[in-house]
């Protein structure tokens, strides 16, 4: 069976101003297929962390985008997110799936070794993303990233996202098979056209499922 093409997924920035950040993924949309937004929150009191998961919902999933947050499964549930993007391991998940049952999706990051993402996988998770920035905001090098998605993307079933630390990346990343490739807070930098970014990973998407379909 011929596995499906590679999409994007978006990661944020912390978010503080919800609407800046709705014209921000606007643009990213109008440069092509757009998978998934992981949301992350800047620090605040948990009504206004709702808010800001309700202020972006509606115009991401509006657009057949699902929206996946870096916050409790509460505050992703009542904010109206598809699901939470966790990093604090197989206790987390479980917690997390125990308050969700099963209605929403369930992301897993920070995984630092062959056996924690196995780990992860059997606990039951939507996906696995490797290569995100580390807690210190150190980078994963990229020849690991791409060897641990190649290695996940050839004999699990569980789909994997590669996190790609700059545009140049995105190439190398689209050939490992994982499922999604993301594009992070890097691409939402002031100045960046992120509209143009995500046009050319989905040419770079497009190029490889292209060779495939020639061979």
């Amino acid at each position: 069976m011929q596995n499906p093409p590679t999409r994007l997924m978006l990661v944020t920035p912390p978010v503080a101003d919800a609407d800046a950040m709705a014209f921000r993924l606007m643009q990213a949309q109008a440069g092509g297929d757009v998978a998934a937004v992981v949301l992350r929150l800047a620090a605040g009191d948990e009504r206004s962390l709702i808010e800001r998961v309700k202020r972006l919902a509606g115009p991401v999933q509006a657009a057949n985008v699902a929206l996946v947050v870096e916050a409790s499964a509460l505050v992703a549930a009542r904010g109206g997110a598809d699901g939470v993007h966790l990093t604090g391991g197989v206790e987390a998940i479980a917690e997390a799936r125990s308050s969700l049952k099963g209605e929403r999706i369930i992301g897993a990051g920070g995984l630092r070794a062959r056996h924690d993402a196995m780990d992860i996988g059997e606990a039951g998770v939507d996906y696995v993303m490797f290569g995100e920035p580390r807690p210190d905001g150190s980078i994963p090098p990229l020849p690991a990233v791409i060897e641990r998605a190649t290695w996940w993307a050839d004999i699990f079933e569980t789909p994997c996202v590669a996190y790609a630390p700059d545009a140049d990346a995105v190439p190398a990343l689209v050939e490992t098979g994982a499922e999604f490739v993301a594009l992070g807070e890097w691409a939402f930098e002031e100045g960046r056209d992120i509209r143009t970014l995500v046009a050319e990973a989905n040419a770079a998407i497009a190029a490889r499922a292209a060779r495939k379909a020639a061979k």
